[in-house]
């Protein structure tokens, strides 16, 4: 199953899902359901089935240190449908004794999770999948930039689709291509069977179709790094074509050179032998304070996204010497649930900051319909996700998003990547191979 494009509405997937395993629990065709999620929307389930859960259930939230969480499978209670929830990291290290639980239906929640086919989690759930009667995935972005991982998802939901050999299904709609034959494009002959074959057993539904959501407008701030930090950069541009050219040219090395790049034009860099910290440019930093200001003068509220946690230091910094109160959510953060009902609810909570790795799931922000991205990675499913939190429904005023690029720098070719939905990390190695250096944008 498919949610809504760009996860069109979160509550919509997990009403879904609620309301099919309650059908099939009072049509006593199933007795437990085991829900496989991202840590940071774990809480998002326990709420949504007290709000529309109208048949009896007990829901065990699979969490703490490792025998604590083997003893709460075990200690489920036996009262109307039994649902676990567990995150994808603890899934695959407690597969076993969720095999013995024996669920009866899986749901991979934000499931291109698994789209990489021969990782832990992902050899986990095709294993626990294909025990369970039924099966459920849930994503707005099931494919972000490559076709091929279509085929781990759905060798969980029904591998009769696709079959369970990676490099059949790969030799069969993909021509590999590129440096070492790594880069796989799909056959243009075989285009209509792929799509026939992922919407056999998939339901798909995009915004336009099934929600009522206001306009969205787009907005690019361009900032001016300060002449230091432009001498910096540049140095460094030179710097990591140098070194790409001295070695082997991959994605990997690629993108390592951009995110030291993506560091500076966000203000900090670490040194390559010390380790250590600098600050060196405040160019965004002062961009984004002119924005708080004028969102505090408005009287609304506004969500700041970051990549990195020294500038999301910097802006929480920030606004406490503003005196603004903010939420804040960071892989480090515990209590988001909590967080997110302060900027809800919470009149004098105007501003939510995020690290876009961890706040772009299963959370509304719906009291906002402004956002701004200090920087961004370069997933694309994490942008759409992320864009979609203000953007959902109970948002009725138009959205605004704002983008905030250092002028001649990186910053535009990762934005323009993500709107246009392109590979990044090839066509960084494309110019590469041909002769120009990837980074220089002048």
């Amino acid at each position: 199953m498919r949610a809504p494009d760009g996860d069109a509405t979160g509550t919509g997937k997990s009403l879904t899902t609620i309301a099919v395993a309650g059908r099939l629990y009072l049509d006593q065709k199933i007795e437990r359901l085991l829900i496989v999620a991202p840590l940071s929307i774990l809480g998002v389930w326990q709420e949504e089935f007290r709000k529309f859960a109208n048949y009896p259930y007990s829901l065990a939230m699979i969490e703490g240190i490792g025998s604590r969480k083997s003893e709460k499978i075990r200690q489920i209670p036996i009262t109307g449908l039994q649902v676990a929830v567990i995150n994808y990291e603890s899934a695959w290290r407690l597969e076993d004794e969720l095999a013995a639980w024996a669920a009866d239906i899986i749901v991979c929640d934000e499931g291109h999770k698994i789209k990489t086919h021969n990782i832990a989690a992902s050899k986990c759930m095709h294993r626990l999948g294909a025990r369970a009667q039924y099966r459920m995935l849930l994503t707005g972005t099931i494919i972000t930039n490559k076709a091929i991982d279509i085929f781990s998802p759905y060798k969980f939901l029904n591998p009769a689709v696709f079959g369970n050999s990676y490099y059949t299904f790969r030799n069969r709609y993909f021509d590999m291509t590129g440096y070492g034959q790594h880069v796989p494009v799909l056959k243009a002959n075989m285009s209509k069977e792929l799509s026939r074959r992922i919407h056999s057993i998939a339901f798909r539904a995009t915004k336009a179709e099934c929600l009522d959501l206001p306009e969205t407008t787009e907005m690019v701030r361009t900032v001016e790094l300060e002449q230091q930090a432009m001498r910096l950069y540049q140095q460094l541009v030179r710097d990591s074509y140098t070194q790409i050219k001295g070695g082997e040219i991959t994605a990997a090395n690629v993108l390592t050179r951009l995110l030291r790049l993506s560091q500076l034009t966000g203000g900090f860099l670490r040194g390559d032998e010390t380790d250590r910290l600098e600050h060196v440019s405040s160019a965004k930093l002062g961009a984004l304070s002119d924005i708080v200001d004028s969102a505090a003068q408005e009287g609304g509220k506004l969500v700041i996204i970051a990549r990195f946690l020294p500038e999301i230091d910097a802006i929480t910094a920030m606004l406490d010497r503003k005196a603004i109160g903010f939420s804040l959510i960071t892989g480090a953060v515990k209590d988001r649930d909590e967080q997110v009902r302060r900027f809800q609810a919470d009149p004098d909570v105007t501003v939510f900051v995020g690290q876009i790795a961890t706040a772009g799931l299963g959370i509304t922000l719906t009291a906002a319909d402004k956002m701004v991205f200090y920087s961004l990675d370069y997933s694309m499913s994490n942008f759409e996700q992320t864009k979609a939190r203000i953007h959902r429904v109970g948002q009725r005023n138009p959205c605004t998003y704002m983008y905030l690029v250092a002028e001649g720098t990186v910053d535009s070719k990762v934005l323009n990547a993500l709107r246009d939905k392109a590979d990044l990390a090839k066509s960084l190695i494309d110019d590469c191979r041909a002769g120009y250096n990837p980074f220089d944008t002048l």
